[in-house]
């Protein structure tokens, strides 16, 4: 579904995060890498603590109400002490420092005189220590992107998250090996009007980052975050959108969710619902009228000691089923609240019934326990254990409630449809404070004339120098640039232009790995060292280019095999002079009058044999001389 996406007052705003290829972590001396190496493990819960102004950040209450503990992996020799918060942070990374002031200096930034490093509380167990640290290096500056300016409104330093292993109940697992590793974080002003324009604005600022040279590559190392509002709206953070792609859609549909949401607004207003009339509603047990019910789900829940508490929504029919995006309904986002806030794991409204075994019959006796009008009312029921079903919905009754105000600021996370669900409420200004474990550090000669070094080269220049030095064409010189593996290319082109073509290596990574990862192939899981060593070996001789796309798609899908070991396993070690002759003197021998039949045009019917039966052992060219050659022979003599 398409708007008109300047009608409905569109804004957005991004935050890059992406992961920089450093040595180390931000504030110790682990390595900068993931690691599934053994590890220790240790066990921690967190509490959200009051600011310097004696409040307390709503997203950490949030997850302080939740009730869980975290469990840590931490890696032999990819975390330490400074990961488990048993240490103070070391004085923070200087060659994160010195990529950061590049990208400042590259989008015409003001860079601070002084690094002052703060703590953001997070209590989702993704620090150890209940905050994360960040630290601001540059203000302002813009970017260019279609003509239009995009003005930037901070650059930030940050330590990355731990890794989410998986939960189990109320404990969440973590490995440390990502906890530290150094981002940074741009964030421009919401001045972006179109879904695309905010694919094209991130990609401006991705494209910068991967023309330093030094930041990684990879789901995972780079995550976008968006900001959302529209007309009569609300500001909406959607958190961890992973792939490019994926940005037009999250932007449509949470345009989509928040014209809905007014729409549902109004409607309630129409029907002269109050705030009162949501809130005095009260849960009433109705485990018995859903214990003489068929359904699966409900005698399930019952017979391991949960109630069914149910609450009436007046003159709301229609409204809780109401579609917000795709899949997700009204009844969705109350469910999201219910589960997040209460522990809960969903709940039943009356827009979907009949339905999960409970008939009609059953429904009407609902109604009329709660005493309400089929014609117009809603309700909704939660089973679970009692305390908690009846603070679900509590949840559910506010959540209403606040419906009538239209759409709530909150933190959504982004799922791989383009949707979204609920996460947590908005953090406030009450989640900052300084870190005083780090003393401040002055921005000094030396740090600016290695961000000097590291400036990234301005597109329209690196795109003349590959199509002038390498000789690729415009259109895969452009390719190349906008690549995520742009800096392992460009390491290639200097280290290999005398052994391969350079339109060979830019095409493989470009064209031949985008076309496997389209089909499915993890091609993420083939690191740049692999990619370089099938590199290398191609240079040498050892394999034929056309084994590429096979060894590739060997190491993405057995990622614990070495490249040799992949190589010996897929049997494409490359046929000597000698063994590929063999193979197409017998493969012309057999198919003789064939080739008789076809003569000089005999050239395709061979080769397409022979290239099926050396597969990856032998270069084309090479074939298609020997099969030549070997074809003028047998036709002289005939």
């Amino acid at each position: 579904m398409k708007f008109n996406y300047r009608d409905v007052g569109l804004k957005v705003g991004l935050e890059i995060h992406q992961q920089l290829a450093t040595r180390h972590k931000l504030f110790c001396e682990c390595p900068a890498e993931l690691s599934d190496e053994e590890h220790d493990t240790f066990i921690r819960r967190l509490r959200p603590t009051r600011s310097e102004l004696g409040d307390v950040d709503p997203a950490a209450l949030f997850e302080w109400r939740r009730g869980r503990y975290y469990e840590y992996q931490a890696p032999v020799n990819h975390s330490c002490l400074v990961e488990a918060d048993e240490e103070p942070p070391h004085p923070i990374n200087r060659e994160a420092l010195a990529i950061a002031l590049a990208i400042a200096k590259a989008l015409g930034s003001t860079i601070v005189d002084e690094i002052h490093v703060m703590r953001k509380i997070v209590i989702d167990g993704s620090n150890t220590s209940g905050f994360q640290r960040t630290a601001i290096v540059a203000l302002g500056g813009s970017l260019t992107v279609d003509g239009k300016n995009i003005p930037i409104e901070t650059i930030v330093v940050e330590e990355d998250a731990s890794r989410k292993i998986g939960e189990e109940g109320k404990k969440v697992i973590y490995r440390l090996d990502r906890l530290g590793i150094p981002l940074i974080e741009i964030a421009t002003a919401p001045v972006i009007e179109t879904p695309e324009e905010a694919k094209r604005v991130a990609l401006a600022i991705g494209r910068l980052l991967r023309f330093t040279g030094k930041v990684k590559r990879g789901i995972g190392t780079i995550r976008q975050d968006l900001n959302v509002s529209i007309k009569g709206g609300a500001k909406t953070e959607i958190k961890g959108v992973q792939k490019l792609e994926l940005i037009p859609k999250v932007v449509e549909y949470e345009v989509m969710r928040q014209l809905r949401l007014l729409e549902i607004r109004d409607e309630m207003k129409r029907r002269g619902l109050t705030r009162e009339d949501i809130l005095s509603r009260e849960p009433l047990d109705v485990t018995d009228v859903l214990a003489r019910s068929e359904s699966k789900l409900a005698k399930r829940k019952l017979s391991r000691g949960a109630r069914a508490l149910a609450m009436l929504l007046p003159r709301m029919k229609g409204l809780i089923g109401r579609e917000l995006m795709p899949g997700h309904r009204f009844g969705t986002e109350l469910a999201d609240y219910a589960r997040f806030w209460a522990g809960v794991t969903g709940l039943i409204h009356s827009d979907e019934l009949p339905g999960y075994g409970l008939d009609e019959k059953i429904v009407n006796e609902v109604y009329d326990a709660l005493g309400g009008d089929p014609e117009s009312d809603a309700f909704v029921i939660v089973i679970d254990e009692a305390k908690r079903a009846a603070r679900a919905l509590e949840v559910v009754k506010e959540r209403v409630a606040r419906a009538l105000e239209g759409v709530p600021e909150e933190t959504r996370a982004a799922l791989e449809d383009g949707t979204t669900r609920y996460m947590r409420p908005r953090p406030g200004k009450a989640r900052m404070y300084p870190e005083t474990d780090i003393p401040p550090m002055p921005i000094d000669e030396a740090l600016l004339r290695e961000a000097e070094r590291l400036a990234p080269e301005p597109y329209e220049v690196k795109l003349k120098r590959l199509v002038a030095e390498y000789k690729l064409s415009k259109d895969l010189a452009e390719a190349v640039l906008d690549s995520e593996y742009l800096p392992l290319i460009e390491d290639l082109l200097r280290t290999l232009p005398d052994k391969l073509q350079p339109s060979f290596i830019a095409s493989a990574i470009v064209v031949r790995m985008k076309g496997l990862q389209s089909e499915g192939v993890p091609v993420d899981r083939v690191s740049d060292n692999k990619i370089r060593e099938v590199m290398k070996f191609i240079a040498e001789g050892r394999i034929a280019k056309e084994a590429f796309d096979d060894i590739i798609r060997f190491l993405a899908e057995n990622p614990n095999y070495s490249v040799e070991a992949a190589i010996k396993k897929l049997g494409l070690e490359t046929l000597s002079p000698d063994e590929l002759e063999k193979i197409i003197d017998e493969i012309i021998k057999s198919n003789l009058d064939e080739v008789k039949r076809r003569g000089e045009r005999a050239m395709g019917f061979i080769m397409g044999k022979v290239m099926a039966a050396v597969r990856g052992k032998a270069e084309g060219r090479l074939v298609a001389s020997i099969v030549q050659r070997k074809l003028r022979e047998v036709l002289a003599h005939s």
